[in-house]
């Protein structure tokens, strides 16, 4: 509707600019074209642009609530999409669902991999882990058989983020069977009830504010309070929040998936596990020697999966990996 406003130095035609635009792809409040990526601004969703030769780096920012540092309080997270161009100028963009961000950095990678996806501070640590790594194994000489099945498996592992809506929807709607499933559904039809009375607290209070009576603006505060407070919490059954619809979604997405490794020669895992993130780290058990063979790693990697729980400290990047992949696990009993 609006043509959006230049970031930075580089302007892009408008006739270039409005047909781009148009076919980018829109993820949450953001967009990726060919010639550019969209931001928001507070109001408004795909505001300005930045042309993809302008970004130096493209990352997730995630801001935390006192209570996630202290332990005491209200715990939130705030998701940001931060993109730095032209020598080091930043704009950050919020989410209101970080699998939005997640989304968005794979299609990044998927279309545009010479774009970092990591803050300047983060790719350090990477490189500093990458080094020690490779050190580790320069240690240990692996035999060619082994080295053939890191090959396969690193194959693979490219072979799946050429299509990252694919294991992004896998990911994403596990992770919504396994919240669903854990949910209290008694809770649901609390918040509906909850809910109406709300609207009817709103009518009531619209009627009190029209014909004078006390307490009319409590009772308009109450009611809009409600109705914003679970509809956003997203807890009310709705025709996309129920089960019969989160295991559907959760079905086709392992379909989609199964239609896309099918033309794939002997892809090493099934399609319910059909991740970059699964193949990356079976690759890391067989490079740490704990298996032989690719189904031995795989068995290893749902072993280290089920160990992880909520006592156990790791490292942010390792946290990510584990959120992405834990949940398709869960819903497939590890089988």
């Amino acid at each position: 509707m609006f043509k959006p406003q230049r970031l930075g130095t580089v302007t892009i035609p408008d006739a270039e600019l409005t047909t781009d635009k148009k076919n980018c792809k829109k993820i949450g409040p953001c967009g990726v074209g060919e010639k550019a990526i969209y931001l928001n601004s507070f109001y408004f969703d795909r505001r300005y642009y930045i042309p993809i030769s302008s970004i130096e780096r493209i990352f997730k920012r995630i801001a935390m609530s006192k209570g996630g540092f202290t332990g005491k309080g209200a715990f939130g997270t705030l998701s940001y999409l931060v993109v730095v161009y032209e020598n080091g100028k930043e704009k950050q963009c919020n989410f209101k669902h970080e699998e939005d961000v997640d989304r968005l950095l794979a299609y990044i990678e998927e279309r545009f991999p010479q774009i970092p996806l990591h803050s300047i501070e983060a790719e350090r640590k990477l490189e500093e882990k990458r080094k020690w790594l490779e050190e580790k194994q320069r240690e240990r000489i692996l035999p060619e058989e082994i080295k053939k099945r890191l090959t396969k498996l690193e194959r693979a592992e490219n072979y799946l983020k050429k299509q990252s809506d694919y294991y992004m929807d896998l990911s994403l709607s596990a992770k919504k069977k396994r919240t669903y499933d854990r949910s209290n559904p008694a809770y649901k039809w609390v918040a509906l009830a909850v809910v109406i009375l709300g609207i009817g607290a709103f009518l009531y209070g619209i009627y009190s504010l029209l014909t004078h009576a006390g307490f009319g603006m409590y009772f308009l505060l109450f009611g809009l309070a409600a109705i914003f407070l679970f509809a956003g919490a997203n807890v009310l059954p709705t025709s996309k929040n129920n089960k019969k619809y989160i295991e559907n979604q959760l079905e086709r997405s392992i379909q989609q998936m199964e239609a896309y490794i099918q033309k794939y020669p002997d892809f090493p895992v099934p399609a319910h596990y059909a991740h970059p993130v699964v193949l990356k780290r079976m690759q890391d058990i067989m490079k740490d020697g704990r298996a032989q063979t690719i189904p031995e790693a795989l068995m290893i990697l749902k072993e280290d999966l089920k160990a992880l729980n909520s006592n156990v400290t790791v490292e942010k990047e390792e946290y990510d990996e584990i959120v992405a992949i834990k949940p398709m696990f869960l819903v497939m009993d590890y089988k």
